[in-house]
């Protein structure tokens, strides 16, 4: 649980880390998007290619992207199975009852696989590059013209940044009450479903405690600084445009050219 890297940030000094957060966000919410104009195999490997591409230019080891899809492998495989088994087209290798495997089941299944990956891929070079501040920054920017609408921008903000501030701090608090659960003999690791989820509930309690007494002293600093968040407050960081995030924009233009030259109808 210590290595899911939800709301991680990872230093480094590669161009990914100098483009601007924004371009960021909105690049990772496009190429989620965009990746559903793959319907074929080659379009799926261009997507695959860039993917990795967005990966290595990160310039970290390939351990950090891996911890990122690992926790979620078993939810793909698992959603990749039930389009195996589920999806009925072309020809039909084995059928019991309503299951069947066909090669349009198997075509669809490695197809599922690959766009799940593939987002948590890129949903992770987001992450670890970026850190949460500056991400809540990114977001903030996006919601402004909500403002028009009397949307409290500024506290969606900073509900957010807090929000992924304290991810990793309950991950590792809640391995710490693990941890501690051990030493008295608890096991977390063994038995079926039922078992482990009830091994687990001992754990809410105090982790509940743990966050709510966080919670109480971070509302309490805040007060004691007249913390205002709708009171025309100005930025530490300047986000900026720069060079790099020219690189990001023709990245994202040569992989829609290529989607729809490639992309069947």
């Amino acid at each position: 649980m210590s290595k899911i890297l939800i709301g991680r940030y990872v230093p480094g000094n590669s161009l990914v880390y100098k483009m601007d957060p924004r371009g960021k966000l909105l690049a990772t919410i496009f190429f989620i998007l965009i990746i559903f104009l793959a319907n074929n195999p080659v379009t799926y490997a261009i997507v695959t290619i860039y993917s990795l591409l967005a990966v290595a230019a990160t310039k970290l080891k390939p351990r950090v992207f891996w911890d990122g899809v690992k926790p979620m492998i078993w939810l793909i495989f698992f959603t990749s199975v039930l389009q195996l088994f589920f999806t009925v087209g072309g020809t039909v290798y084995w059928q019991w009852a309503f299951l069947a495997i066909s090669s349009y089941g198997i075509e669809n299944a490695v197809f599922i696989f690959i766009r799940f990956t593939v987002i948590i891929l890129i949903s992770t070079v987001m992450t670890v590059t970026t850190m949460p501040l500056e991400i809540a920054d990114a977001m903030e920017w996006l919601l402004t013209p909500l403002k028009l609408f009397k949307v409290p921008v500024d506290k969606i903000a900073l509900v957010m940044s807090i929000a992924l501030r304290f991810v990793p701090t309950l991950f590792d608090e809640t391995v710490k009450i693990m941890n501690a659960q051990r030493s008295r003999g608890a096991d977390f690791n063994d038995g079926g479903l039922i078992k482990r989820a009830k091994a687990i509930t001992p754990l809410l309690v105090p982790l509940f405690i743990s966050s709510l007494e966080t919670a109480l002293d971070l509302s309490t600093a805040m007060e004691s600084r007249g913390y205002r968040g709708d009171a025309g407050r100005t930025k530490y960081r300047i986000l900026r445009w720069s060079k790099y995030d020219l690189y990001n924009l023709g990245y994202f233009a040569s992989l829609i050219i290529l989607l729809i030259i490639f992309r069947t109808a």
